[in-house]
């Protein structure tokens, strides 16, 4: 085999062959962007060029009929050429604007929100919960649909002061993007895992076991003349990592585990560095199949950013700014010892953005 045959039948194609034309014509030459109206935004190239974007909300788990709704609306309105964003919606990109309100009609009349742009709530970025992950401490596309069905306004329309992204991971490993999303939510487990000390040995590596807990919480032990492990559970933070590498440690309790909220993140350098998000809510029980408490409030923490921001200030920003005291006095969150962040290597100190500090 030729070393150029190699080289083709390796890795994916090139990105260039998915452009659109008119983008790859003008790339790296765009001159600015607007929206026009929810859901619909023109990018304008220096020569003159003009691409629109139609942007739909879409489910975070696709089916084969979704997957071909989408390529028969992109085939018909914009020469095949769409894209998915990082928060799951679905962009169709079109040279014709003549082409842009029939699309917009079909996308509604198959139940596809068209909107998530500006100051707005995007499409909520999850993991995969109940469906596919092995240690979820909650379900993922059932909170979802919950949250969006209550705040499918804020998606279709632009009303909020500023961009409001919402993110969800089912457990603190966060395969979710909620450690930097303006409310995020986050599953959590509450109990260390069970051992199952007949099974370890038969199952796992204790070394890898034991490797894999980022506080130092197991330890290899001798359990009835056997080798296994043990948790110090003063040191455990309920992550789930040993039990993605020794099933024999199970940490999925149905009646411990529940969710988090956390406030005030986010990743954008506009007008402030990125921010981690805070620790709001500590534990909301898991009640499927709508989890009436946890869209509760994630509800009314948009409602009071929504009454009381200035015009682009994002969540975090507008908590800043009025301290966080203010913040949970408005909010009515019970301040509690699971706020107070005593994580030794915790930090203000944390430097997340490229910005350079002047002296």
């Amino acid at each position: 085999m030729s070393a150029t045959k190699r080289l083709t039948d390796i890795g994916p194609p090139h990105y260039e062959k998915f452009l659109p034309p008119v983008v790859k014509k003008n790339y790296g030459q765009w001159d600015h962007h607007e929206i026009l109206k929810q859901g619909v935004m023109v990018h304008v190239a220096k020569s003159g060029d003009k691409i629109f974007t139609v942007r739909a909300a879409t489910p975070r788990l696709l089916n084969i009929a979704t997957l071909r709704d989408f390529a028969t609306l992109a085939d018909t309105y914009c020469g095949g050429h769409l894209r998915f964003t990082s928060r799951n919606n679905v962009e169709f990109l079109l040279t014709d604007p003549a082409n842009i309100e029939p699309l917009i009609a079909d996308l509604t009349k198959s139940g596809y929100p068209v909107g998530g742009l500006g100051n707005a709530i995007s499409n909520i970025v999850h993991t995969q919960g109940w469906v596919h992950c092995h240690s979820a401490a909650t379900d993922a596309s059932g909170v979802v649909k919950s949250i969006m069905d209550e705040l499918y306004p804020h998606f279709v329309d632009m009303k909020l002061p500023g961009k409001l992204r919402i993110a969800f991971a089912c457990c603190l490993n966060m395969c979710g993007a909620v450690h930097c999303s303006d409310i995020a939510v986050l599953g959590v487990h509450t109990r260390a895992p069970k051992i199952d000390h007949t099974s370890v040995p038969k199952m796992c590596e204790i070394p890898s076991v034991v490797a894999s807990c980022p506080t130092g919480a197991v330890r290899p032990a001798s359990v009835g003349g056997a080798q296994s492990v043990e948790i110090i559970e003063e040191q455990c933070m309920y992550c789930g990592n040993c039990f993605t590498v020794c099933p024999a440690m199970k940490i999925n309790n149905a009646k411990t585990d529940g969710i988090s909220i956390w406030v005030g993140g986010k990743v954008s350098n506009a007008r402030s560095e990125p921010k981690f998000s805070k620790l709001a809510v500590p534990f909301l029980p898991n009640n499927p199949p709508r989890w009436p408490e946890v869209v509760g409030w994630v509800k009314k923490l948009v409602e009071l950013y929504a009454e009381n921001a200035r015009k682009h200030e994002r969540m975090g920003e507008w908590i800043e700014r009025i301290g966080w005291p203010r913040f949970f006095q408005l909010s009515g969150i019970p301040f509690s010892k699971y706020h107070i962040d005593d994580f030794k290597h915790a930090g203000e100190t944390f430097k997340r953005s490229v910005q350079i500090r002047q002296v």
